[in-house]
């Protein structure tokens, strides 16, 4: 999704109590709030089926999925800022906030060519601060290519991109095959 800023500024429970009636998600960080534009539909079947094997492979657990409509909460330094992750794992009981959340677990950007770097470079060094962040996984919509970080291996990077691959993610005994990442998206020649 990207990102497009608007010229509010506004206090964390401005943006809270305005975000339910507002016709649009909007991402905030420090006051500034982004309107994020439309996913595609690439974007919505790679998210779904993430989100579906993972509350499947998660049933019974305490560990819950959460799919675009909610927020991680950060504080870095000073400033706070809500995200909205296209997948996130939350396994802390304590964590019970109905708006956002604080602790993940597994957090998924799906990134198109517009977003990809903000989700390489921002996200990474503000998710990464997450002291329960164990994985952070980034999905190519336009090609097959899964990237994940794990705080297990100091945040370097495992690329994955054959069909054959697993995505292993862990900390919640997960695995995925890419072509079931990328079921149901026509990619394109060469992708």
């Amino acid at each position: 999704m990207q990102a497009l800023e608007t010229a509010q500024h506004l206090t964390v429970e401005d943006y809270l109590a305005g975000e339910p009636d507002s016709a649009w998600r909007n991402e905030y960080l420090g006051g500034a709030v982004y309107a994020m534009a439309g996913a595609s539909e690439d974007h919505n079947v790679i998210s779904l089926n993430l989100a579906s094997a993972l509350r499947a492979h998660l049933r019974g657990k305490p560990c819950r999925v959460f799919i675009a409509d909610v927020k991680v909460r950060l504080h870095i330094a000073t400033a706070d800022i809500f995200y909205y992750p296209d997948v996130m794992v939350v396994c802390d009981p304590q964590d019970t906030d109905r708006l956002f959340k604080r602790r993940p677990r597994v957090l998924v950007e799906v990134f198109s060519p517009e977003t990809e770097r903000t989700d390489r470079r921002e996200k990474f060094l503000n998710y990464t601060q997450i002291e329960s962040l164990e994985e952070y996984v980034l999905v190519a919509q336009d090609r097959m290519e899964v990237t994940l970080f794990c705080r297990a291996n100091q945040w370097r990077s495992e690329v994955l991109r054959q069909e054959s691959q697993s995505l292993r993610l862990a900390s919640l005994e997960f695995a995925l095959p890419l072509s079931a990442v990328y079921e149901a998206v026509i990619l394109p020649a060469g992708g």
